[in-house]
Parts: structure tokens; C-alpha cells; sequence
């Protein structure tokens, strides 16, 4: 890691931990935010354990009627089908909790392509936000959650994609995805993304340790330079941690 590398790291146990602590830090942004919370939630297998607590052991500590989630990224399917982001998210976390008016899923559904959705929920975004162009003082987000996946990709920003170069957008279409499913996505792009009072990366699993080596020696790797404006911390289990960060 290099000097000066303002990011956190977190290690937990296990992910069994990992998701404790995730679903506490979430709790207690929640509680920052007394008027409106804003969470972006990401997809993936990361997140899955922290939702599950959120929805059981923690329910009653989440004030469901002023959360407001959106989601960093989705595959263009409909909600109902199983590769969907948000679709899985409602099944296990927000449905028949979130009123659905809080809930701000990407329109993949009735959307003719992936940059249409990604219009539709720009729009949907400046909305929320009461103005078109970002401003550094106010974030947009209270929560951003992230995950990194095996090329160093977050959200659906790819390594080499030009949605990386993206500065003027909150929201891009993505035609081809680097990993699986190999399904057209929407993201949102780093302006948006770095709009955050908190960024929380959940990182679990030994397949994870050399990207997460990668992303900290300086590739360049998206995952390596999503940056919130306020705090970036990147919760690790013990089993994804590398030896180089090991003394962290």
C-alpha cells in the first residue's frame, strides 16, 4: 500500500464476521442520516450474508420507512429473472420492508437498451438529489457498497472499458461484460459512484487475496480507483487478506 493511500482496511474472522460488521456499519450510517438515507447496494455474493442479518437479527434496527435504495449496477434482465442484482436484493432484504416507492431499481425491464436505462435512471438520481451536476460538499449517497471482482472490476466498470473515462454521467451503458454472465449492464460511473459519505468494499474468500493484492500494489484496476469523497474502506476476511497487507 502506498504512502499516503488514504483507503481503510478492515479485517474480519471470517465472513460470517465480515458481514456482522458490515451490516453495523451500515446501520450506523443509516443513523448519521436522520431525514432521508440514502444506500447504494451492490450485487454479487459480498453482500449476501450482511442482507440476510439485515433482514432478521438487525430488522428492527433499520428505520425502513426513511431508507431510500438504489444499486450501483444491474444486469439488463428483468427483475424477476435470477441474474438479476435487484431482483435478488428485494427477494432477501427489502421486500415487504422497504416501502417500494424507497426502492430505485434501474428500469432494465421496460427499457429498450442498456444506455436508455442508464438515462432513465440518471434522471431518477438528479431527481432524488434535487439538482443535475454533483456538488463535493453534499453527497448523493450516505452508503455506497461495493466488492471487487476477479479482472478488478467494481460495479460494471471493466478494466479497459470506456466507462472508465466517463466524467460528465452519473449512469453509463455497458454492452459486453468482462466476466460472467456475459449480459449487457448498466452501472453507475465514478462521479456518482465517489459521491458518497462512506464507500465499504466487502471483500471474502481466498480466491479473492491476489486481486486484492493487485488492486493495493497499484494496477490499474477500476476497483483500485473508486475513491469516496468522504471515508473508502475496505472491509477483508482473514482468508482474502495478502501477506503485503497483513501488518495493516
Amino acid at each position: 500500500m502506498k504512502a499516503g493511500d488514504r483507503r481503510q482496511i478492515v479485517v474480519a474472522a471470517d465472513a460470517e464476521a465480515l458481514a456482522r460488521i458490515a451490516a453495523q456499519r451500515l446501520i450506523a450510517c443509516i443513523e448519521l442520516h436522520h431525514d432521508r438515507p440514502a444506500i447504494c447496494l451492490t450485487g454479487g455474493s459480498g453482500p449476501q450474508r450482511m442482507f440476510e442479518l439485515l433482514a432478521t437479527e438487525f430488522v428492527d434496527q433499520v428505520p425502513w420507512s426513511r431508507v431510500h435504495w438504489f444499486i450501483s449496477d444491474e444486469r439488463f434482465v428483468p427483475l424477476d429473472d435470477k441474474l438479476s442484482n435487484m431482483g435478488a436484493i428485494q427477494r432477501v432484504l427489502l421486500d415487504g420492508r422497504a416501502p417500494p416507492q424507497n426502492i430505485h431499481a434501474i428500469p432494465v425491464g421496460d427499457s429498450a437498451t442498456p444506455d436508455d436505462a442508464a438515462r432513465r435512471y440518471a434522471k431518477e438520481l438528479q431527481a432524488f438529489y434535487g439538482a443535475a451536476t454533483l456538488d463535493p460538499a453534499r453527497p448523493l449517497f450516505d452508503l455506497v457498497l461495493g466488492g471487487v471482482g476477479p479482472d478488478g472490476h467494481t460495479a460494471s466498470l471493466f478494466p479497459g472499458w470506456p466507462q472508465l473515462a466517463v466524467t460528465d454521467r452519473w449512469t453509463a451503458g455497458v454492452d459486453t461484460a468482462h466476466v460472467t454472465p456475459f449480459v449487457p449492464r448498466v452501472t453507475l460511473t465514478f462521479p456518482a459512484l465517489e459521491a458518497c459519505n462512506e464507500m465499504l468494499f466487502l471483500v471474502h474468500g481466498a480466491g479473492k487475496r491476489d486481486i486484492v493484492r493487485r488492486v493495493f500494489a497499484g494496477d490499474d484496476l477500476p476497483a483500485g480507483h473508486a475513491r469516496s469523497n468522504g471515508e473508502t474502506v475496505w472491509l477483508i476476511s482473514e482468508d482474502a487478506l495478502p501477506e503485503s497487507l497483513s501488518d495493516r
